[in-house]
């Protein structure tokens, strides 16, 4: 499975946020220009999570975005499956109603199971995780959230 720049970037986009909790609303501008993306793609990204309540937005000089809960409860789990559409490996998986062949597939089983495990890593790991995650513990998959592109 592939996770699309969308799961990628929001989740390196509310790691700032989580990085900066404390500290009241951050501008889009300034996430983008730290994790070089652009400003115009994560206007897309947080539109979902606004809508599902893990962002808040302040209007005025001195408003931005922030965190509307607390980063340890916030499972990467819940992220990427909102931004992705869901976590199934396959079609079948999230919507079986929509294969003729799900109720005998051979291989649905296999498909579904390789997709539980992806929910259960990361469900594994919240924001507040990845903030204290010092460079050393991190492996390739975390190096890609919190470094550049």
């Amino acid at each position: 499975m592939k996770l699309s720049t969308r799961s990628r970037y929001g989740t390196r986009l509310l790691l700032e946020m989580a990085i900066h909790y404390k500290e009241g609303p951050i501008q889009l501008a300034e996430i983008a220009r730290r994790q070089e993306v652009s400003t115009k793609y994560l206007e897309q990204i947080i539109i979902p999570l606004k809508k599902a309540g893990y962002v808040n937005s302040m209007r005025g000089p001195k408003g931005g975005h922030m965190l509307a809960m607390s980063p340890d409860t916030i499972r990467l789990g819940e992220v990427v499956a909102l931004l992705e559409g869901g976590l199934g490996v396959t079609e079948c998986v999230d919507h079986p109603e929509g294969c003729r062949r799900a109720g005998f597939c051979m291989t649905r089983f296999l498909w579904k199971e390789i997709s539980e495990a992806i929910r259960d890593r990361l469900d594994s790991f919240t924001l507040l995780d990845l903030v204290h995650m010092r460079p050393e513990d991190r492996d390739g998959v975390f190096n890609c959230i919190s470094g550049p592109r």
